[in-house]
């Protein structure tokens, strides 16, 4: 009787406490919610304290949000990978070759101990193309227009059929496979987000699905800190975050003279876990679980000559 008691007590506990802190075995979780009823964020949120990271793993995560990076000059990648392990917690990397602040490109030689340490700690990764090339145009016969913005061709158009592009986004994946050892994501970001229904049927073809992000995803770490201050970007994204999205910022924007992350990245992150959020990779989103089951580790040269319309 008394342990039928017990199990009453706490199914009752968890119905009723719902978005507040539990202490179970003297262990508290503080992944206090910081949202009304609806969802809807505080107007002014108060700035975070990152001194204290809230733990991974504490609870099944009922409220996913995936953060991702892609590959920039690499000037803040330690920096990232230090909030990362700090905060423990884990995102999904779309990595091409671009040129870096310091070493070879940001799948050189130089960056590749950074890449196999971030697959050691159990990040995931996949392919942004290996020149990180720009669609630009849908062309007669299957044909893309593209453009290069790394590489040999970098700002240079160029015509492309299916299997060309397949093998662009093959290429970067190879690397990263080669670099860490381990298999990347069979996923990819087209770089600026550009793509056509005809280059994602190709993609499609030889076993990428593509990544976007959702509008309150798009962190802003690529726009001018002259109008969009770290303290606006920080405010926007606690405010209109909701679970599902997927989060998109990068190792480091040329342009920006304000840098995001060293003032944005771990604030954001605990800001969002104190709303009730937690995050995962993308091998975990269900808009792609049947995609990963169906195509992961199963490319191959039929697959890419049959993207470029060959019999």
């Amino acid at each position: 009787m008394r342990q039928g008691l017990k199990w009453r007590w706490l199914a009752v506990a968890l119905s009723v406490g719902m978005g507040h802190a539990l202490a179970l075995s003297g262990t508290a979780t503080s992944q206090a919610v910081a949202v009304g009823a609806q969802g809807q964020a505080a107007q002014t949120p108060a700035k975070p304290s990152v001194s204290e990271p809230l733990p991974a793993g504490t609870a099944p995560c009922a409220r996913p949000i995936y953060l991702t990076f892609d590959t920039g000059h690499m000037g803040v990648a330690d920096l990232i990978a230090d909030v990362l392990r700090r905060q423990q917690v884990k995102v999904t990397f779309f990595a091409a070759h671009e040129p870096t602040q310091v070493g070879d490109g940001s799948l050189g030689e130089h960056w590749a101990p950074w890449w196999r340490e971030r697959a050691a700690e159990g990040h995931e990764m996949a392919s942004h193309t290996h020149d990180h090339v720009y669609w630009q145009a849908d062309l007669p016969g299957g044909r893309f227009r593209v453009r290069a913005s790394a590489g040999p061709q970098k700002n240079k158009a160029s015509e492309w059929d299916g299997a060309q592009y397949c093998q662009e986004i093959t290429r970067a994946r190879d690397r990263l496979q080669a670099i860490t050892g381990r298999a990347p994501l069979p996923l990819f970001r087209a770089p600026g987000g550009k793509t056509s229904p005809a280059l994602l049927r190709t993609a499609s073809a030889c076993g990428f699905a593509h990544v976007g992000w959702a509008p309150a995803g798009f962190l802003g770490d690529e726009l001018s800190s002259q109008t969009h201050s770290n303290a606006q970007l920080l405010h926007k994204a606690l405010a209109h975050i909701r679970p599902g999205d997927i989060l998109m910022a990068h190792l480091g924007i040329w342009s920006r003279q304000d840098p995001w992350a060293p003032a944005v990245l771990e604030p954001l992150i605990v800001g969002l876990k104190q709303k009730g959020f937690c995050f995962d990779t993308l091998r975990q989103h269900p808009q792609y679980a049947a995609h990963l089951r169906q195509a992961e580790g199963q490319l191959s040269p039929t697959t890419l000559a049959r993207a470029s319309g060959a019999p």
